[in-house]
């Protein structure tokens, strides 16, 4: 019997599924069983028996959507404990990493903080086997952290390619990491003080004092094309990158030291996004893809925003950073994803549209950060930048 067979039916889940929701407290009912984050991960898992093989992808690789998705099942599988999840987590980890606990393909010099989000479910899998095989490779993870390049105030580089920029993507791609790795191994204080001041440097850059929002990159030495000759800031907002912002932050504070002097600090940062991010979010529940101009033409309600926006609220609810009010937003973009995004196939497989497929900044060819640009570039259903996060919004709510 094969690990797909013994799944689930995806029809009997469906069966206690409602997929027309109206109001905040239908969606609640709804958010509280964990059957949509089944769904969806027993959905991923038949389209890609493989993980690595998300994302459209040809060969296997360290990558930092597979990581998004595997974390997210992960937390699934504390709840739901089907050996199948872990079995499929742990079949991708053991594809890319040796009998030495060395990562196939992966190069530290490249210096790419992409590479550190897949290091996320090494701490999930060594307490499930407890191979050393992968604290190994934590430690390579840890070490790409301590050679990064860095800005003049000490901010990580989104790569060694792009000197002098911080993206909001890269703060979700390192910090969570970086903060449960020091407390697993019980790093000092000055380790926390700079998982903070990671935050603290775009918070006094890339922050807009009008609207809250922050921008999706910074570059510190203002020679790139798309930035500002006096900020330094890209040109515009990007739902998704406000999503990998928001997502960093509840990550990042649930591994924080509770009694550590700059924790109040990181509170005050989620408190102010929550704000800043319910202010635009659509009265469907949902988000666009460029936020702050939602009457433009070609914009439109982009599902991986959404799904990661409805994270950040829910779990920083649930950790008493944010009030109930956040809460009942969650509730708001679940419910708003329930009824315009996710779709159920003639195979029964649970379905996220309206996604993003991928935007950047530089690069070639060259990623202006233009509202013309983010709203072109092309949407792909299930892509995992959505999936992961749809399924920790469900575990979330339904942890509340």
């Amino acid at each position: 019997m094969t690990m797909l067979s013994r799944m689930p039916g995806l029809r009997r889940l469906l069966l206690v599924m409602t997929f027309s929701v109206s109001t905040s407290a239908c969606a609640a009912t709804t958010a509280s069983q964990t059957n949509w984050a089944e769904a969806m991960t027993y959905s991923e898992m038949q389209r890609h028996p493989e993980a690595w093989r998300a994302e459209e992808a040809t060969e296997p690789k360290w990558n930092y959507t597979q990581g998004l998705n595997l974390l997210a099942m992960s937390k699934l599988y504390e709840r739901n404990g089907d050996a199948n999840i872990l079995a499929y987590i742990k079949a991708y980890a053991d594809t890319l990493i040796d009998e030495k606990g060395e990562i196939k393909g992966y190069r530290m010099d490249k210096y790419n903080i992409d590479m550190i989000n897949a290091g996320k479910i090494l701490f999930f899998l060594y307490e499930q086997t407890k191979d050393p095989r992968y604290t190994h490779a934590m430690h390579i993870m840890r070490e790409q952290l301590a050679g990064q390049p860095r800005t003049s105030e000490g901010g990580f580089w989104h790569k060694k390619i792009y000197p002098f920029q911080m993206w909001l993507d890269g703060l979700y791609m390192g910090t969570p990491f970086y903060t449960e790795y020091a407390q697993w191994f019980s790093e000092g204080s000055e380790t926390f003080d700079d998982i903070a001041n990671q935050f603290a440097i775009l918070e006094r850059h890339a922050k807009d004092p009008k609207t809250g929002l922050l921008y999706h990159g910074w570059d510190e030495s203002k020679q790139m094309a798309w930035a500002d000759p006096v900020t330094g800031n890209s040109p515009n907002f990007w739902g998704r990158s406000l999503g990998w912002y928001g997502m960093a932050l509840v990550d990042v504070l649930e591994y924080f030291p509770k009694g550590h002097s700059r924790r109040t600090e990181l509170e005050s940062y989620l408190q102010s996004f929550a704000k800043a991010v319910v202010k635009v979010q659509d009265k469907s529940g949902l988000w666009y893809q460029v936020p702050n101009f939602p009457e433009r033409k070609g914009n439109y309600l982009e599902g991986s925003a959404s799904a990661m926006l409805t994270y950040t609220l829910a779990k920083g609810a649930r950790l008493g950073v944010l009030g109930e009010q956040y809460h009942q937003a969650a509730l708001k973009g679940f419910d708003g994803m329930l009824g315009q995004m996710i779709k159920v196939d003639s195979n029964g497989q649970t379905n996220i549209t309206q996604v993003c497929a991928v935007a950047g900044l530089g690069g070639n060819p060259y990623r202006d950060g233009s509202y013309d640009y983010y709203i072109n570039e092309k949407m792909r259903d299930n892509d995992p930048k959505a999936v992961g996060p749809f399924i920790l919004a469900s575990i979330e709510l339904q942890a509340f």
